[in-house]
């Protein structure tokens, strides 16, 4: 039995340095609400934003915290953030703006500094403050048909500040003691911190090998470190959906299908 302790729990209200607060509301889809004093600024990839007030200014920018530069844009865009980012900057006084997660979950924050920085799911940046960069952390090639053939990517948040996480499904915690190991299913790796030691390692055995059902591969975590697990995997969203979704190739479809089909007036 691994000696790590194990919760789960959702984040509250609570203020960042300077005067800018946040409030994560709402439960199966919240909704991160930021609010900035007038000069203050977050970054976000762009288009994130759900709704802010008439006082902040938005500016599309491909340079963000440390992450300058045409290979800094690369890296930046290899881990998922995408190569144009957002600034959102309170312009004529307070003001506030709104990011919607995108799947059932949780919006983590996590205070980031220089000599600790954290390596999130791709896709799972949400936001940060100015001074947060984002770029790849790990990258793995897994073959063609796993991950979608475009392998395991992790996105490494660092710089300094506050930067807000969105996690899938429900948030397990599980802070792991020097030299233990969990092995996971690599859609379950939500987020972990810099100590923590990573790798990807493929399933022994032929049997797993050509006849299991879950995955070739597995992510190995290390600690000493702290790792947020997250029950709601991509992979199996899609596949779950993909008998309701209509495949141009395939026939008829079903019912989501279906549904889409009426909507757009056939």
């Amino acid at each position: 039995m691994l000696s790590g302790s194990v919760h789960a729990g959702r984040p509250g209200r609570r203020r960042m340095g300077g005067d800018v607060e946040q409030a994560i509301r709402g439960t199966t889809m919240p909704v991160l609400e930021v609010s900035l004093a007038s000069g203050e600024s977050v970054i976000s990839e762009s288009g994130a934003f759900s709704w802010m007030t008439s006082s902040i200014d938005m500016r599309t920018t491909t340079q963000i915290g440390g992450a300058s530069g045409i290979m800094g844009v690369f890296k930046r865009a290899v881990a998922g953030g995408g190569i144009f980012m957002t600034e959102l900057t309170a312009k004529d006084g307070p003001g506030t703006v709104s990011f919607a997660a995108r799947l059932p979950g949780q919006i983590i924050p996590i205070d980031v500094e220089p000599n600790r920085f954290f390596m999130a799911h791709s896709h799972g940046f949400l936001c940060g403050e100015s001074s947060i960069e984002l770029t790849i952390g790990f990258q793995q090639k897994l073959g063609a048909g796993i991950f979608g053939g475009a392998g395991f990517i992790l996105q490494k948040v660092q710089g300094k500040g506050t930067a807000w996480v969105q996690l899938s499904g429900e948030i397990f915690v599980r802070d792991l003691a020097a030299g233990e190991t969990l092995r996971v299913h690599p859609g379950h790796v939500g987020m972990f911190d810099d100590s923590i030691t990573f790798d990807i390692v493929r399933v022994k055995g032929i049997k797993n090998i050509f006849f299991g059902a879950d995955t070739l591969f597995m992510a190995s975590l290390t600690g000493p470190g702290r790792i947020w697990l997250q029950t709601l995997t991509l992979s199996h969203l899609a596949h779950d959906l993909d008998p309701f979704i209509s495949h141009p190739e395939g026939g008829s479809g079903g019912g989501l299908g279906g549904i889409g089909r009426i909507l757009g007036g056939e």
